[in-house]
């Protein structure tokens, strides 16, 4: 964040108008209210995650075992064991 001189930047009637509220101090002005990305949709991790469970889930249904699941992709039981229940879930469109 850089300091920048209202004289500069404002135009003169906003200016006055400051002036009357506050002179000679500095004023954060915070940025406008925006969308925030969620977590992972800006750099791809989230999708990353999601072909990653679902992958988890196919295999699981095909036959291979939890311990299997958990050398391969070094989660926990308790990790692999939600991974299938929530994407499960989600491609049956019911919620949990």
């Amino acid at each position: 964040m850089s300091y920048k001189n209202g004289k500069d930047i404002l135009p003169p009637s906003l200016l006055s108008q400051l002036q009357d509220y506050i002179q000679g101090e500095i004023v954060y002005i915070p940025k406008k209210e925006q969308k925030r990305a969620g977590w992972g949709e800006n750099n791809g991790t989230r999708k990353v995650m999601e072909i990653r469970n679902r992958e988890i889930y196919n295999l699981y249904r095909t036959g291979w075992t939890m311990k299997d699941l958990i050398c391969k992709y070094h989660l926990s039981e308790d990790s692999i064991r939600k991974i299938i229940i929530k994407t499960r879930c989600a491609l049956s469109g019911t919620a949990r």
